[in-house]
């Protein structure tokens, strides 16, 4: 039976890095590298988006400035 051995995290990242680099150059790398891959941040950012629309403006601002509970 064969034994499985991770990789540590800057080993792996430094052999991802690398294998990127030969096969695609700096360039491509780097636009590779800045894809937004998990979407977590568009959720967050639409999450975000309706808590804005649903706030009300004055509750807030007198929780924030006033120190009062909304």
């Amino acid at each position: 039976m064969k034994t499985t051995t991770l990789l540590d995290e800057e080993q792996l990242v430094k052999k991802a890095v690398t294998a990127l680099l030969e096969n695609l150059g700096p360039i491509e790398s780097s636009r590779f590298l800045a894809l937004p891959f998990s979407g977590g941040r568009l959720e967050s950012v639409r999450r975000h988006q309706r808590w804005q629309k649903e706030l009300d403006k004055n509750k807030f601002f007198n929780h924030v400035f006033r120190g009062n509970r909304v």
